[in-house]
């Protein structure tokens, strides 16, 4: 269901000298990259931009320490720089996070072993190592931990995204800056191939319902998880598949007793890594890896899954007494890992791979497989160079005019406030959400009541950034907007009561009659409960049926 009258004219018969397949932060980075080197860009996504694997992640913009373990040096200096740049960049977005990475007398990971890892990880970093964490933050740790244990603590500095749908509409906006033409809700049915060269790309608009078939010099499928699916579509025959998907699944609880203020890295029952971290005023834990060659867009977190979260934090944290009916919702992504049938998922190497096709009959046709958030902006520089164009660094804060703004300096919070004659609170959520843009969106929440008013009665959020998401930001739907552009539907307060407050408000302001409201309104609402699947209750009920 459509939310606004969003201008949907046809491409039919244009040509645009790149096409990018697939809207995550990979096809963002690469079609804002293509469009900044001066080529006529056309970015297409078949649901919302950011609504797949991006928004599935742990959310996290880390170096890889992980990654050492396997050698993969490289990736982890790459993913390094990159997270610098981030910090320096996107500082309204991207936070620096304390980690304590947990160990036990009955851990894989030997002390040893772990302090010559994070000597090297500081070291790459080109910084001392970060400060420790307080003694009283320690102390209060070791008394929510199973005191069965002899743990060991170990610290280091990493960063969150906590909303990396944001992210990925910034530099949509940049990309369109740069003249690309970009449209969610549009699907590469086929990529049109002639005498072993790409031609041109099959597309249907989700919205209107019209086939429409455009020309390109290039195509290049960061689709992710489907990016085998549209090959096939295309008639473009490979000897195997260029991806393995493995099944990352996490739940969010709500915080608990003894519930960490730093970022918890630490091994489950069976040493696989896993991560527990404040987010959203909440907790998440994650991450699963399941090998998953299914249907990604009905991937869902399996039972075992979650029982398998469940125990580890359970058995982290005795004292919270956490089952699976604290679950609040669970939600699963399939990375798009290379094809490594004989490899464990822990083993198959992240960093990202460019597919040309021209072997495969397909000249002018790029494929990329893996990357990962931290390292979106570097993989869309390689494939600039790949297809021939610079790769020259852009000036990243071109966001806004004037210096930037940063949301924890009350100086800029009360600015924000007096140009939108909104709150303190409504103002520090513009700047945290909205950066440099925060002031223009203030000035538009002074124009009335309605656009001031907050989106349901548990946040500060308003209007106005609504409004701003459906004009600047190409969402269509109610679900672009609240779960995406302004994500307040991620938020540990949000039910059924919020989305029809929500609704009504925005459906006010943006004229809905009664049918379109009802319409907008069931078309969240599943979209919402499809990808935060509710736990708690059927969880419960599994565990009583075992007792």
């Amino acid at each position: 269901m459509v939310l606004t009258a969003h201008e949907r004219t046809s491409l039919e018969g244009r040509h645009f000298q790149v096409v990018v397949i697939g809207g995550g932060i990979n096809g963002v980075a690469v079609a804002r990259q293509c469009a900044r080197a001066g080529k006529h860009t056309l970015l297409v996504e078949r649901n919302d931009f950011a609504s797949g694997v991006t928004s599935r992640s742990t959310r996290i913009i880390h170096g890889g320490l992980r990654y050492l373990e396997h050698g993969e040096l490289g990736l982890v200096r790459e993913s390094l720089r990159e997270r610098k740049k981030l910090l320096r960049e996107r500082s309204h977005l991207v936070h620096p996070m304390h980690f304590l990475l947990l160990l036990n007398e009955s851990s894989q990971r030997s002390a040893m072993k772990v302090r010559a890892g994070l000597w090297l990880y500081q070291r790459m970093a080109g910084k001392p190592p970060g400060a420790d964490a307080s003694e009283m933050e320690l102390k209060r740790l070791e008394r929510a931990l199973d005191a069965g244990h002899r743990w060991s603590f170990f610290n280091y500095e990493d960063a969150q995204c906590e909303f990396p749908e944001r992210l990925v509409a910034e530099w949509l906006m940049e990309a369109v800056d740069a003249s690309a033409i970009v449209r969610n809700h549009m699907e590469a049915l086929a990529v049109d191939v002639a005498h072993g060269r790409v031609r041109g790309v099959l597309l249907r608009d989700q919205i209107t319902g019209l086939d429409q078939r455009v020309g390109a010099g290039w195509v290049i499928n960061c689709s992710g998880p489907w990016a085998d699916r549209v090959c096939q579509r295309s008639s473009i025959h490979m000897a195997k598949p260029m991806l393995g998907g493995v099944r990352g699944s996490h739940i969010v609880l709500p915080r608990f007793p003894g519930s960490p203020s730093a970022a918890i890295y630490t091994e489950a029952a069976d040493g696989r890594p896993i991560f527990v971290l404040p987010w959203n005023d909440q907790i998440l834990v994650g991450t699963t890896e399941v090998a998953d060659n299914g249907d990604p867009e009905k991937t869902v977190p399996a039972t075992d899954e979650i029982s398998y979260l469940v125990r580890s934090v359970a058995q982290l944290f005795p004292q919270a007494k956490i089952s699976a009916q604290s679950v609040k919702h669970a939600f699963a992504g399939i990375r798009p890992l290379p094809y490594s049938p004989d490899s464990r998922p822990s083993a198959i190497a992240r960093r990202h791979i460019l597919h040309d096709h021209a072997d495969d009959g397909a000249v002018r046709m790029l494929s990329v497989i893996g990357g990962k958030l931290t390292t979106a902006a570097s993989l869309a520089r390689d494939c600039a160079r790949k297809i021939g164009l610079s790769a020259t660094e852009p000036h990243a804060m071109a966001v806004g005019p004037g210096p930037a703004l940063d949301p924890l300096l009350d100086d800029a919070v009360l600015e924000i406030a007096r140009i939108g004659a909104v709150s303190e609170d409504s103002a520090r959520g513009m700047l945290e959400w909205h950066g440099k843009r925060a002031a223009g969106i203030a000035r538009m929440a002074c124009v009335s009541a309605e656009l001031r008013a907050p989106i349901c009665p548990h946040t500060s959020h308003v209007i106005a950034e609504v409004v701003e998401a459906c004009r600047r930001e190409c969402a269509v739907t109610l679900g672009d907007v609240l779960l995406r552009r302004v994500p307040v539907a991620l938020g540990a307060c949000w039910s059924e009561s919020c989305s029809r407050e929500a609704a009504l408000r925005i459906g006010a302001v943006l004229g809905w009659d009664e049918h379109t409201m009802g319409a907008n309104l069931e078309a969240f609402e599943m979209e919402r409960t499809a990808f935060l699947r509710p736990v708690g209750r059927a969880a419960a009920a599994m565990e009583a049926a075992a007792d």
